[in-house]
């Protein structure tokens, strides 16, 4: 009895002295590990234990102990992630396009309980249903729309599996498509179709341009007709300003024209602006037009002088007779005034 007590310590110490040296335990010929007392699990590794045919516990990364006979280590499971290739297959499209699609599964135990007991081989399980999913979901697209919305597609079948595989105790982190491969003919379909678009697009972008242009020289032609018409309203604006300004002036004038010796101020003006008028001869043109005596300057005020006598001697319509002989009267009281500035202005 000792002597059994002995070989059982001694083996227990060769058991340990190999786990310590940091070689992996022996296993059965099933692929699992034997129960040796003394175990060290693996970290991210998690181990099933079964007692007397029932599940006991899950031992966790570390040192752990196990009663020989009884307790037997029943699964192992991984809680990497885990990268599952799934085999291309055929799937149909909304349209009735048959196209090859293969994808990457990204997946990680979350309960290694259910894992064990919930299915019998959990990958083969979630390989199956991306499968089933992803023809599920490219039937309820068209063939356009599962180039375009790839990532929705994904994440769809993602969204799928979560919910089959909860009660398995797995979480599929991800989903990828690899490849899409279309039939020949599709192909060559879908770069007509793409061929047509383009051409449409390139005619929709020439009419809009044209349009564009067309429109733009119809607002040009409006608002050069606005301006114009702004333009001559304020031309006419002006002229009927300046009308109305000539008649006010005219009007005082001929009113200052009756005051007393008003005629007497009217000539002396006229005089003044005559000898300033021939003083500026050839200064704005070359073409001068000369009196016959230009440098009897006397004769010249004489004859503005008669000038305007002869148009203060006509009868102004609407006035009495009486003013127009009180202004001839006025004209001979001033005619000794009129020589003097005469006189002034000869000599200057």
């Amino acid at each position: 009895m000792l002597a059994r007590a002995a070989r059982g310590t001694g083996a227990l110490l060769l058991r340990g002295s190999l786990l310590a040296s940091g070689r992996a335990p022996r296993r059965a010929s099933s692929g699992l590990p034997r129960n040796t007392v003394v175990l060290f699990v693996p970290q991210q590794e998690a181990w099933v234990v079964e007692r007397m045919g029932r599940f006991h516990r899950i031992l966790e990364p570390g040192l752990n102990i196990l009663i020989p006979v009884l307790d037997r280590i029943r699964y192992v499971q991984s809680l990497k992630e885990i990268v599952i290739n799934v085999p291309e297959q055929s799937a149909v499209t909304l349209d009735n396009v048959t196209l090859q699609i293969d994808g990457v599964l990204y997946l990680r135990i979350m309960d290694p309980y259910k894992a064990s007991y919930g299915v019998e081989d959990p990958e083969y399980a979630v390989t199956q249903l991306a499968q089933t999913t992803m023809r599920s979901e490219l039937g309820k697209l068209s063939l356009d729309k599962v180039f375009r919305e790839r990532e929705s597609l994904n994440a769809s079948i993602v969204d799928a599996i979560n919910q089959a595989a909860d009660c398995w105790g797995i979480r599929c982190l991800r989903y990828e498509i690899k490849d899409i491969h279309v039939p020949p003919r599709v192909e060559a379909e879908r770069r007509k179709r793409a061929t047509v678009l383009e051409s449409e697009g390139t005619r929709e972008s020439a009419i809009n341009v044209a349009e564009g242009k067309k429109q733009a020289q119809i607002l040009a032609s409006e608002a050069e007709k606005a301006e114009q018409i702004n333009q001559a309203a304020g031309e006419a604006s002006a002229v009927l300003a300046k009308a109305k300004a000539k008649a006010e002036a005219i009007r005082i004038l001929a009113a200052a024209l009756t005051q007393h010796n008003g005629d007497a101020a009217a000539s002396l003006t006229v005089a003044e602006q005559y000898v300033s008028a021939f003083s500026k001869l050839a200064k704005d043109s070359n073409t001068i037009l000369l009196p016959s005596n230009p440098g009897d300057v006397t004769s010249m005020v004489a004859q503005a002088m008669g000038v305007y006598g002869a148009l203060t001697k006509a009868p102004v319509p609407g006035t009495p007779d009486s003013l127009s002989s009180g202004s001839s009267r006025d004209v001979q009281g001033t005619d000794a005034s009129l020589d003097e500035e005469l006189d002034r202005v000869k000599m200057s």
